[in-house]
């Protein structure tokens, strides 16, 4: 199965960034913390459309001070700062690890397609048991996801058959949405239990425990 590859978003989807987010900030923010996260969202895709490419580092702390200038919260860009500065310590999800481990075990190649740096994403690496084969991140690309940018980049680099391929990913927008698009086979893994259409997915999972099961079965 050497040609045969999962790829996988990482954060939202193998470490947790909303415990990391609330962990890095949760210090300045205090009980605002929640609002200050659902602020952040409505300004990091745009941050993240813009042009020329910003870093992931700059689109953190710029949308962390965009959001807390919205609600009204004082934060200092050196607050701001501490997300990205602390990236090594947001945590992988407690079932993460047994399933990575699982597919390596049945053969399979496994990647991940970031919307972070390279820098970043080292530092995320080295908290996992073991390597990814591939690693392909928004620095790389100079794009984000929904783009498809990552898809098509792994596509070429890999030379991967679409038949053999399945991407895991939390988020629907990001993830899901664009490799539906390129018709690649996608299994959502819903952690957040959003209310976007399961039908958009070719499979809609709550857990990673249920990935291994789910590849097979779609991969049958």
């Amino acid at each position: 199965m050497s040609d045969h590859w999962i790829t996988f978003d990482c954060f939202g989807t193998l470490v947790d960034w909303h415990t990391g987010f609330a962990n890095a900030v949760g210090p300045y923010a205090g009980a605002r913390t929640a609002e200050l996260l659902s602020a952040y969202h409505e300004f990091e895709a745009p941050l993240e459309a813009e042009r020329p490419h910003r870093l992931y580092r700059d689109v953190l702390t710029t949308g962390l001070l965009r959001a807390a200038q919205k609600i009204g919260l004082p934060f200092s860009e050196a607050q701001a700062r501490k997300l990205p500065e602390t990236w090594d310590a947001l945590p992988i999800f407690a079932d993460v690890e047994p399933m990575l481990s699982n597919l390596r075990a049945g053969g399979w190649k496994l990647a991940v397609l970031t919307n972070c740096d390279e820098d970043l994403f080292a530092q995320t690496q080295r908290n996992f048991r073991q390597p990814f084969d591939l690693v392909i991140t928004a620095e790389r690309v100079r794009d984000y996801k929904p783009s498809a940018s990552h898809f098509r980049y792994f596509s070429r680099t890999t030379g991967v058959n679409h038949a053999n391929w399945v991407h895991v990913a939390c988020s629907w927008f990001h993830d899901i949405a664009p490799a539906r698009e390129l018709g690649i086979k996608r299994i959502w893994l819903d952690r957040d239990h959003t209310p976007d259409a399961a039908s958009a997915a070719t499979a809609h999972i709550p857990s990673a425990d249920q990935v291994i099961e789910t590849v097979e079965r779609i991969m049958a």
